[in-house]
């Protein structure tokens, strides 16, 4: 890979907030358009490291780039590179999504004629008159969303982006950062919801503790952490449902599956892959929430 590629690159990045540390030296890169999920608890770290990569935040120590700019030197160079999207909503209630989005565009010396095309991007253009009051959570969530996106960002920050959403808007909030990705924004995704994770991340990353504990696609951790077993479902002569664990490096077991498929009694076969919940708390010793 080539140092063009990477959007976002930290190296032992250390935070302390007086005798606490809560982020201690950890170093990961993200790709250009990649969707990287940064996975823990609350508490863990993942908020405290976005605001150093987008310069609020000065390291204590180490070292980050994104999109070229070094965060700590480049402050003023890396707003234009970046956009976030933090887990409080900071809207103006009163005013519409329209007015919200326009006078974002007049703070950053945008043209109005963006504001369109956000709202298109996030499906509420067809709100755009309605006051902000209005809005269900989702609903803001997306204005949020296309705030960040009105300069046109190389990169964007996500700190739970679907916290408080029911299952049907989240899904479609994950739909638009599916989207963007593949249009070529870069996204860092903070979450503690670990099947949004393996939706949604090419590769991720556990934080438990201000550590950095695992790093991998979705799949291969799950791979690396899951046990090699199948669940086979038999039907007996009785017409009963029988449910038994093949292991699949036992040979005595693989014969058995053998003699089961070469008799007709297998209904169903399944993978006993674990999710990435399970390895987490095998990896990190902690639960999420």
């Amino acid at each position: 890979m080539s140092i063009a590629e990477l959007m976002i690159e930290a190296q032992d990045l250390h935070r302390s907030f007086g005798a606490k540390e809560a982020v201690k030296g950890i170093s990961f890169s993200v790709r250009h358009g990649e969707i990287f999920g940064f996975l823990g608890p609350n508490g863990a770290g993942k908020t405290t490291t976005i605001r150093m990569l987008t310069g609020q935040t000065a390291p204590t120590a180490g070292r980050a780039v994104v999109a070229g700019c070094d965060v700590v030197k480049q402050q003023k160079e890396l707003k234009q590179y970046i956009g976030v999207v933090f887990e409080e909503q900071n809207l103006y209630e009163r005013l519409s999504a329209r007015k919200n989005l326009e006078f974002s565009c007049w703070l950053y010396g945008l043209p109005t004629t963006r504001v369109d095309e956000v709202l298109e991007m996030v499906k509420l253009r067809d709100r755009a008159k309605d006051p902000i009051r209005a809005f269900s959570n989702g609903m803001r969530q997306r204005i949020m969303i296309a705030r960040a996106l009105l300069h046109r960002p190389q990169v964007l920050f996500l700190d739970e982006p679907s916290r408080g959403l029911d299952p049907i808007t989240a899904r479609d909030l994950r739909h638009t950062i599916a989207q963007l990705s593949k249009e070529g924004t870069t996204i860092l995704l903070t979450t503690h919801l670990m099947e949004e994770a393996d939706q949604l991340c090419q590769r991720i990353a556990f934080i438990a503790n201000g550590q950095l504990v695992a790093s991998d696609t979705p799949r291969s951790l799950k791979l690396a952490h899951g046990e090699r077993t199948l669940t086979v479902t038999l039907v007996d002569r009785q017409a009963t449902l029988l449910d038994k664990v093949i292991k699949l490096d036992d040979p005595d077991d693989q014969a058995q599956l053998c003699q089961w498929m070469q008799l007709g009694i297998v209904r169903s076969i399944h993978s006993n892959e674990a999710t990435l919940e399970e390895v987490f708390i095998k990896i990190a010793g902690t639960r999420l929430a």
